[in-house]
């Protein structure tokens, strides 16, 4: 059996291509329903969630695939940024920023469509 060399674990994991990914998907089967939550509002909580926690990028690709899928938008996670701005600080957002554009499958800045 081959090992890997901690530091292509540890890539694999972050990319999402080892096992530990699939443990993580299974962690998360169900808990729309089990939340009580209408979709729109389960992944606005979700990417709430992610920014307070400083997430790592690929835990915004891996969430916010299925959010932008529900219709989740620009407009939303900016929604969202700004609610949580004054709690989480600013820095955080900032740095958040990208990666939530990156994951809903936008290369520019959020614009103003509103």
């Amino acid at each position: 059996m081959t090992t890997l060399a901690p530091e292509r674990t540890l890539d694999a994991i972050a990319n999402g291509e080892a096992p530990v990914f699939e443990e993580l998907v299974q962690m998360h089967l169900d808990t729309l329903e089990r939340s009580g939550l209408d979709e729109r509002t389960y992944h606005l909580v979700r990417l709430a969630a992610l920014i307070a926690q400083g997430s790592a990028p690929a835990s915004y690709m891996m969430n916010l695939a299925a959010a932008r899928e529900a219709g989740l938008t620009a407009k939303d996670a900016k929604g969202v940024t700004t609610a949580i701005a004054p709690i989480v600080g600013s820095a955080r957002v900032v740095s958040a920023a990208g990666s939530v554009l990156r994951a809903l499958g936008f290369e520019a800045a959020i614009s103003d469509d509103e």
